[in-house]
């Protein structure tokens, strides 16, 4: 089922959200299911819980190819729940980004480049991994998402945030 993606300025957005206690159920496998069906509808890159009004610590990102990304690699298609992050060393970039909940506006933000993440996924099997660019960009983004960040609280240089449609006017953005 398609939910409707909470925007900037709903307080729910702002909380930080709650572990999750059983794996496995009915309950929480019908979610993801929900999340992904809403991430693809809004042609996202990832969707967060929070963004749907559930206050639960689950993630989900990836693609293959993404069009509000063209020029971004593919990305494995993850759940990721109860995560933990941890930059593997000091080194930031600063790249463009865009939220399914700030729509047709995009800013750069300072991400670290390389990424270990870990967690579980849906059934309770651990997931442990390393992520660098995009990638890593992507789980961070989410991720923030669980302790009610939102990407603009992020950018430095206000300078570089604005307008989708002004900031790249030859990008087909249908909801950025």
């Amino acid at each position: 089922m398609i939910h409707e993606i909470l925007r900037m300025g709903d307080p729910r957005l702002l909380q930080p959200a709650k572990p999750v206690e059983r794996f496995n159920t009915p309950e929480l496998h019908a979610l993801v299911e929900d999340m992904f069906d809403t991430m693809e509808a809004a042609k996202g890159a990832g969707l967060a819980a929070p963004q749907i009004g559930v206050d639960l610590q689950v993630v989900i990102f990836g693609f293959d190819r993404n069009p509000r990304y063209p020029e971004a690699p593919a990305v494995p298609k993850t759940v990721l729940i109860n995560p933990s992050l941890t930059a593997i060393n000091d080194e930031i970039e600063d790249g463009w980004e865009g939220c399914l909940s700030v729509p047709g506006m995009r800013g750069v933000v300072p991400r670290y480049v390389h990424l270990h993440y870990s967690g579980f996924d849906q059934y309770g099997h651990p997931i442990d991994r390393i992520a660098e660019g995009f990638h890593a960009r992507v789980v961070q983004h989410e991720c923030d998402h669980l302790q009610g960040i939102l990407y603009p609280m992020r950018v430095r240089d206000f300078a570089r945030f604005g307008f989708s449609d002004v900031l790249f006017p030859n990008l087909e953005l249908t909801s950025d």
